[in-house]
This record gives structure tokens, sequence and C-alpha cells, in this order.
């Protein structure tokens, strides 16, 4: 019996100066299974009547006619770009993108299948392709986080913006994963994979503008348990970009004008109000207690009795906790920090030495030597405490799988 096929889902606008290096990545790789690229070139047709936006429709047209030309391997092409085929109203942006791609896929492939979600301007090492058939047929898995490395490029600017995004995911993730969290995944849309049977079983993508990656990995985590282990990293590009409406791109620019409001360093502190409840689950099987956690919880749901139905319909603790996951998900998590950080605020520079000192001891006393804040930090300052965090990281996320 023939193993899984692999299938590069790949949405794409105004990436004709990133999807060839792209590629090449995928023309390098050492797998000797098969595999299909489909590419969804796309953005709105309202665009073509805009003179601040045809240049990206000519450029996503010039990038069809390179597609086409291509002879490194067979390339599928989803048209949303061409005169007459762009999106109409609402519907458009990354999220609907990926999701044409998801279904045309779910359309033609088979259960045990593979989707390798990508983006344009996404590199990777040669063996990547086989790192993950490796993981879905031998570990058993059915969802993987990825992990993932944004390698620095000449533009300083650039440089110290994706470096302190990453300290401030790395540092959300990392506080996740001592927690035991079952929400302890980085939503990266280029650093995912998923068999087809798993999005067949949710659903598919939940279709909008941006965060797909985000509410794709938590349904997915809903079903099964996705797993955060990979022996090859993906490399996004590291770049300005206003392409999504938030993630990576966004924050960069953002961030670039000194505002990273959006993407505070949350102390450990907070976390902890989040394990208290975990914790807690047998006492509240049994009656309720109070926390800030369920306070916020409360007002969220706009109901005093959270807990009473979630008692009432599970026959024993088990499945009271995996109720209380459903209920208390990676959304609900991220808002709470977010409003708590609002009210608290503080030092995020000692918050992220804090923490990483909480979290590893001596190791982490290197961050000592930086006695300036993070936004006065030089590019190879946070280059090194980004690239501790990755290390560690790491070495979690293979504990963990």
């Amino acid at each position: 019996m023939a193993g899984p096929h692999l299938y590069i889902a790949i949405p794409v606008i105004n990436e004709l100066a990133y999807l060839p290096a792209t590629l090449e990545s995928i023309a390098k790789q050492s797998f000797k299974g098969s595999f299909s690229v489909i590419i969804c070139v796309n953005q709105p047709e309202e665009w073509w009547q805009d003179p601040e936006k045809v240049a990206v429709c000519e450029n996503n047209q010039q990038l069809i006619q390179f597609l086409k030309q291509y002879s490194g391997f067979r390339i599928t092409i989803l048209d949303y770009s061409s005169p007459g085929k762009g999106w109409i109203g609402k519907k458009h942006g990354v999220g609907w993108a990926r999701k044409v791609l998801f279904d045309h896929i779910m359309q033609i492939a088979d259960d045990q299948d593979i989707v390798i979600s990508l983006d344009a301007d996404t590199q990777f090492k040669e063996h990547y392709f086989q790192s993950i058939y490796e993981r879905f047929t031998q570990e058993g898995v059915h969802a993987l986080s990825v992990p993932y490395y944004h390698p620095l490029g000449e533009d300083e600017r650039a440089n110290r913006a994706i470096l302190r995004y990453e300290i401030y995911m790395r540092n959300y993730l990392l506080n996740l994963f001592d927690i035991d969290s079952p929400y302890s995944f980085t939503a990266v849309g280029s650093a995912i994979a998923v068999l087809v049977g798993s999005l067949r079983k949710i659903g598919g993508i939940t279709p909008m503008k941006s965060g797909e990656d985000f509410y794709l990995l938590q349904k997915l985590q809903k079903m099964a348990p996705i797993s955060n282990w990979n022996s090859e990293s993906v490399y996004p590009a590291s770049r300005f970009s206003s392409r999504v409406y938030f993630g990576t791109g966004p924050a960069m620019i953002k961030g670039d004008q000194g505002d990273w409001s959006s993407y505070p360093i949350y102390p450990q502190k907070l976390f902890e109000e989040v394990a208290f409840c975990y914790r807690a689950l047998p006492q509240l099987w049994e009656r309720d207690i109070v926390s800030p956690l369920i306070s916020f919880l409360q007002k969220q749901y706009k109901t005093e009795d959270l807990w009473g139905p979630l008692r009432k319909n599970s026959k024993n603790l088990d499945q009271f906790k995996r109720a209380f996951h459903e209920k208390v998900d990676g959304l609900r998590i991220l808002q709470f920090l977010k409003l708590q950080f609002a009210e608290i605020g503080g030092d995020e520079t000692h918050y992220l030495r804090q923490n990483m000192r909480y979290l590893f001891g001596d190791e982490a006393h290197f961050m000592d030597q930086f006695e300036c804040r993070l936004d006065e930090m030089s590019v190879e300052q946070l280059a090194q405490i980004r690239d501790f965090m990755y290390k560690k990281e790491l070495k979690i996320r293979f504990i963990k799988k």
C-alpha cells in the first residue's frame, strides 16, 4: 500500500519576489514519495479598479504566468486574481485563500493524506517533507504545529521588529508549556501540517480574513491533541507586510512604529492564574471556586453559573475536565491575559528576565548584562535572547511531542 500523499498548500498575493525561493526549497526536497503543490493566487476583484492596488493585481498576473511556465514540478493554480475571478465582497484575505486551498484538497485527497501549509515567503531544508511524512506515519500524529525561526536580513529595523515579535511569541508559548495548557501551540500559517481526515472531521478551516491558523489549531486540539515537535523547522521571511490584517507582518509594522501594546511580554504570574484553575479542577467538579480567571469567564459568558451545566453533562471528573478545556480554550486564555495585563501594566523587560529565570534558572542570567530595556537593545542582544528561547522551546517541544 502506498504511503500518504503530501499536498503543499500555498496562498499567494503580491509574492513574485518571494515565491521562487520557496519553490526552490520544494525542488530540493529529498522526499521520494508523492506530493502535489497547489497555489491560490488571490486578491479582491475591486482592486483592479483601485489605482493604489492595481499593482498588486498586475504582480499576481505576472506570478500566474511564471507558474504556468515553471518546469521544476507540476503546480496546480487556483486563480482568484485574474479579472472577473477575484474575491467579491467581504470574502477575501489569507484565511479565505487557505480555506479554498484546503477545501480543494479535501475534495481530491484520501483521509490518510497530509496537508503541509506554507506561505509564499517560507524556506526550509531539504529533509523537511520527509520529516513531516515520518512524524505522521511513524508517530500516529494527526496535526502538527511545526517549529519556526525567522532568519535575519540586512534591514536592521525589520530584524529588530521580528526579534521583538518572536520574543513575545516564545514567551507566550514557553509559559503555556510550563502550566501544561492543552493550548500550548504557536499559530504560524506556514508552520502547520494536518491529516486530511482530521480536516474533514472539523469541517475544514473557518473562513476569516486572517487568524485562520490559530482557529484551525484550536479546533484540531479540541478534537485530539496536536503535536508540537518536528525534527525540521521552517524559516519564514522577516519582512514588513500588510498582506494580512493581523499576525507577523502587521505586528512588525506596529512595533517598528513603537507600538507593541498588542504583543506584550506577559508576566509568569498571569499564567499562574490560569494554572491555579487547572489544578483546582477536582474542586471545581464538586463546587464553585473564586479566581480572577473565573470572574473573567463569568463576564464573558454573561452568567454566574458556568459550571453547573458542565457538571450535569459530565459523568465523571475526566469528562468535566474535557468540558472545562473546551470552554476555557486558547482564545479565552489569550483574552484573559490581555485584559489582566492592561490592568497591571509594568516593565516588560523586567517581566521577561523574571520569566526566563523562573523557567530556566541560572542559564538565563546572561540577560542581566543587558541593562537597557527591550526597545533599547541592539539587534545582537535581541537575537541572543531569541536564540536562547528558541533552543529551549525546541527541547520542550521534543519532550512533550
